[in-house]
């Protein structure tokens, strides 16, 4: 199923998608002070599904039929994004770029969870090893930066409360979308993932924040939704590609991005982000996690069942447009 020329692609879309993902925390954590998480989540959702349905709309008008006739896996995966992206950014609210960013590597270790209940691999000594691995990591680096805040318990332990929702949300999304990859186009599918979420959230937005934004807060926010087209476009694709528990291999070592640009950050005393110095402890402990969810994921024993995309039957649509 997997050719060599595939796995390369899927290499290195996975590979795209950490990249993108290495910088949205931090400029995450910049726009959060600029407007509530509703209001800029339903943003970033506007512009990649508006890039996205003009690009369909011009090349392959046909392949807009999947916004008014979804498949019910499709619109779980909307609703598990949609729920990712408020919660990972109220967790940012209360905590920082890189904790949060360790903490959502909870995410492709689950990822991997799923890759063993669902995609029947069997679980491997060096595999169980890498699980508690990352637990211990997990539970460290906790530590570690609770011991730096003073006074603000609470707050910080309800932002790793939310990171924690968004990481499940996300391992939600990512198993529907695993399935669904192999019988939709990829981008297809992106269309209705970035729609659903613009009607659920427009309700509770705040259109007024728009007003009196500056050309360097406009560029911010369309960089988020722009971050959110390339990276789940990538993403996708990856997993079109290449299997769930070597994606997550490449997805966990976004943070190492987020702390190398943290720490230039410091270094340089940049003064529009509060810097984030961690600890000779908290660095190993996120190595800790680091390395434990790679080995988590990494050595998986495939067995000769299918796939469960392959045991859930769903109608092939072709698509001449993106892949």
């Amino acid at each position: 199923m997997f050719s060599k020329d595939n796995r390369i692609k899927g290499v290195v879309f996975a590979s795209i998608t950490a990249f993108m993902w290495g910088f949205l925390a931090i400029a995450l954590k910049v726009a959060s002070g600029i407007m509530d998480p509703v209001t800029i989540v339903w943003f970033r959702f506007v512009v990649a599904f508006s890039i996205l349905f003009a690009y369909y709309a011009i090349k392959n008008p046909s392949a807009l039929k999947i916004l008014y006739s979804p498949p019910i896996f499709l619109v779980v995966a909307s609703i598990a994004i949609g729920i990712n992206y408020i919660a990972f950014l109220y967790g940012l609210e209360l905590t920082t770029p890189s904790t949060a960013q360790v903490i959502i590597q909870i995410g492709p270790i689950f990822l991997g969870v799923v890759g063993l209940i669902f995609f029947k691999e069997k679980i491997s000594l060096r595999q169980g090893i890498g699980f508690m691995i990352a637990g211990v990591g997990l539970f460290i680096f906790y530590k570690d930066s609770l011991a730096k805040i003073t006074g603000e318990e609470a707050l910080f332990n309800m932002g790793i409360l939310w990171v924690v929702v968004a990481a499940m949300a996300w391992v939600i999304y990512a198993a529907f979308q695993k399935i669904l990859v192999n019988t939709y186009p990829a981008q297809q599918l992106n269309l209705f993932i970035f729609m659903l979420p613009i009607f659920l959230f427009l309700p509770f937005i705040h259109p007024s924040q728009f007003i009196g934004l500056t050309t360097a807060n406009w560029l911010l926010l369309i960089y988020l939704g722009l971050n959110t087209l390339i990276a789940y476009g990538s993403l996708a694709l990856a997993f079109k590609y290449i299997e769930a528990n070597k994606i997550s291999i490449i997805v966990t070592m976004n943070p190492i991005i987020t702390f190398i640009i943290m720490g230039l950050m410091a270094y340089f005393e940049v003064t529009w982000i509060e810097p984030e110095i961690l600890t000779t402890k908290g660095i190993v402990a996120a190595m800790l996690v680091i390395g434990g969810a790679i080995m988590a994921v990494a050595f998986a024993k495939s067995s000769k069942k299918k796939e469960i995309s392959e045991l859930i039957p769903l109608p092939k649509i072709e698509d001449n447009g993106l892949q």
